[in-house]
């Protein structure tokens, strides 16, 4: 069968457009995933910011970790907060200012991790005693904090003060 030319550039015309039709529809997808890929880039990129920065922050805390663990391997065997602060006021000379010294332990629900504390009440000291007791306590290397400070004045002598503090330390 003879086609005429115009018959003939009417078929090429018709199969070029069918096949136009069939790569865009094959290309379409792709194209469509590329954008979202694209898109995705910026999000994945402050994904992974946020990671290497938690990374970061997860290592300075197994550093923290694993000195604290250091450093409580290096306490006497026996140590309790409680002789520990007994011993430096009498060392700081205000055993007998001690009104009470109550001891109590937490432990952090989600870690186990056992925290000893205690709290204290001293009575008529002089801000030298008392600087030269919290002194004592925060440069121990028994890994001990002060937490919790209150100064007041008392009327009795002059220049005497009451103090309540809470004391904490971790339990190896």
């Amino acid at each position: 069968m003879k086609l005429s030319k115009r018959e003939k550039y009417s078929i090429y015309a018709v199969s070029s457009l069918v096949c136009l039709i069939v790569l865009i529809q094959l290309l379409s997808p792709l194209i469509e995933k590329r954008k979202r890929l694209i898109r995705a880039i910026p999000v994945k990129s402050g994904q992974l910011e946020e990671i290497q920065l938690l990374k970061l922050k997860y290592d300075a805390m197994n550093k923290g970790a694993e000195l604290a663990n250091v450093l409580f391997s290096k306490r006497e065997k026996g140590f309790t907060l409680f002789s520990f602060l007994d011993e430096l006021s009498d060392k700081a000379g205000i055993k007998n200012n001690i009104v009470y010294m109550k001891p109590s332990t937490s432990t952090d629900k989600n870690t186990g991790y056992k925290t000893s504390i205690v709290a204290m009440k001293l009575q008529a000291i002089t801000l030298k005693e008392l600087t030269s007791f919290l002194h004592r306590v925060e440069t121990s290397k028994n890994i001990v904090y002060i937490t919790r400070l209150s100064i007041s004045k008392t009327g009795k002598k002059k220049h005497s003060i009451n103090v309540l503090l809470r004391v904490e330390t971790g339990d190896n």
